[in-house]
């Protein structure tokens, strides 16, 4: 993410209002390639509701978006799972947003470590320096329950490594994010475990601890945020 320049030829709608841009160059080789027959950089949204659990499949996309899109570019189902990272390139670089390429990848390649942004307290109704930093974000309808040790009556399980919890055999439905514990496996996993358990009438979903290395930064901070429930 970069500040604006004065004779900046991007739109104020393009960019929230804020005075930066955000850049990305896609991997997926379908992206690149309507942006070489484009021969211009596109501007678009996330592909679902605000707020809501992300999309990483056509069929996510179609369930948010039925009748209010014409058209879904369908280039398979995601490899990543969670979104971009985002780093504010300004006087120091700041990790706006842990995504899918990790902290340390990113502070190996700048030699530096990453800044963090102060923690605005009424951050629900201040202007967010990027997408995905609203304390509420991400969430299912299904209320979430961090960090859980046992499961209540009447939640579904979101497991994560081979260990079970007490109440395991109770839970309404369980999902593993990955059962060997690989944090790249979780992370493709999550927000369509995510959703299929929202689906399945729970009183909750409990979630397991996952470590907080790696890509396990990016899925915390998005259970976090889905913990905060839908504004």
């Amino acid at each position: 993410m970069l500040p604006k320049t004065k004779d900046r030829a991007v739109a104020d709608l393009a960019t929230a209002g804020l005075d930066t841009v955000a850049i990305r160059v896609p991997a997926h080789p379908l992206a690149r390639a309507i942006l070489r027959a484009f021969g211009r950089p596109v501007v678009a949204p996330s592909a679902n509701l605000s707020g809501h659990v992300s999309p990483t499949t056509a069929a996510h996309v179609q369930s948010d978006l039925a009748g209010r899109i014409d058209l879904i570019v369908d280039g398979g189902a995601v490899v990543v799972g969670v979104e971009s990272t985002i780093v504010g390139c300004f006087d120091e670089p700041m990790l706006l947003r842990p995504g899918g390429v990790p902290r340390g990848e990113i502070e190996r390649v700048l030699g530096r470590a990453l800044v963090q942004p102060l923690e605005d307290a009424d951050n629900e109704t201040s202007q967010p320096l990027a997408p995905g930093m609203l304390a509420s974000h991400y969430a299912p309808r299904t209320p979430v329950r961090l960090r859980a040790q046992r499961i209540e009556a009447g939640e579904a399980l979101l497991a994560f490594g081979p260990a079970a919890v007490p109440g395991t055999d109770s839970a309404t439905a369980v999902m593993n994010l990955s059962a060997q514990g690989d944090l790249n496996e979780a992370a493709a996993n999550l927000f369509g475990y995510l959703r299929a358990l929202d689906a399945k009438g729970a009183r909750a979903i409990a979630v397991m601890p996952v470590p907080d290395h790696g890509l396990g930064e990016a899925i915390n901070d998005r259970l976090r945020r889905a913990a905060m429930g839908r504004k």
